[in-house]
């Protein structure tokens, strides 16, 4: 049986990235709803109906296990997931609550960079709440970094420009910890470092999502089994073509650099 990972596009790679370090004797498919996509700036009762035509799909593909890595998805849609399908689904949320712990013993504050629905659900919101005590976590969208990782544009010459003009606002000295809130943007990991202060962390979730997945699976006695298979679909139809497959493998190729 196979472990499904999903995105709205390439974002879900950096969880696969991690997963598949954990988790090598297993096969994959990884599914990137890409007629859909941008995610972060749908509404939620759309994206909920693209969100489950996805999954009934991977349903007919003998799945063990699905992890929903998007953050604007989890958001949008885990619960309602979880209460409609029988196997473990596995969600990726910002991880705020070690960036509010690390931000707080060195008296700085804690920036989460994700998408605009990300950002305003209650999801989010009660996430904050009940870590935030100290009023010291500011979010901010950035849809563009969407536009051009889809594009497979990393050059830092444009992603610069448009990083520094988003954070004007922002006194970037207070930040300790910037919490990287969409999954595609740790594949500008790099670019979003030197952007700040030196020394100032940069977190996401992957990894977290990659061992809870692990866990349940041993949980439920269900590790392993494959043997590091990886079959890509698009909204449906499985990838065949060998430049786009050349672009997913040259993305867990950088993300080996990043992460």
């Amino acid at each position: 049986m196979k472990i499904a990972v999903f995105d709205s596009g390439i974002g879900g790679m950096t969880v696969l990235h991690q997963t598949i370090k954990l988790l090598p004797n297993e096969d994959y498919i990884y599914y990137a709803d890409t007629t859909h996509l941008p995610y972060g700036e749908k509404s939620k009762e759309i994206l909920k109906k693209y969100i489950f035509q996805a999954v009934d799909f991977l349903i007919g593909h003998d799945i063990k296990a699905l992890v929903v890595a998007c953050n604007t998805a989890t958001s949008a849609a885990i619960e309602d997931l979880r209460l409609n399908y029988s196997f473990p689904i596995i969600g990726i949320e910002p991880a705020v609550k070690p960036a509010v712990l690390e931000s707080e013993t060195e008296n700085k504050k804690v920036l989460v960079l994700a998408t605009r629905l990300t950002l305003k659900e209650e999801k989010y919101h009660h996430l904050v709440e009940r870590i935030d005590k100290n009023d010291i976590v500011d979010g901010l969208p950035l849809p563009e970094l969407i536009t051009f990782a889809e594009a497979f544009n990393f050059q830092e010459e444009q992603i610069v420009p448009y990083l520094k003009e988003q954070l004007k606002p922002f006194d970037l000295n207070q930040y300790g910890t910037v919490v990287l809130g969409c999954t595609h943007f740790p594949f500008f990991k790099d670019i979003i470092e030197k952007s700040f202060p030196k020394g100032t962390n940069i977190i996401d979730g992957s990894m977290g999502t990659a061992m809870n997945l692990k866990r349940t699976l041993e949980t439920r006695h269900q590790i392993g089994g494959g043997t590091g298979l990886i079959t890509f679909y698009q909204s449906g139809e499985k990838v065949e073509d060998k430049n786009t497959l050349r672009h997913y493998d040259g993305l867990l190729k950088k993300l080996d650099s990043l992460l």
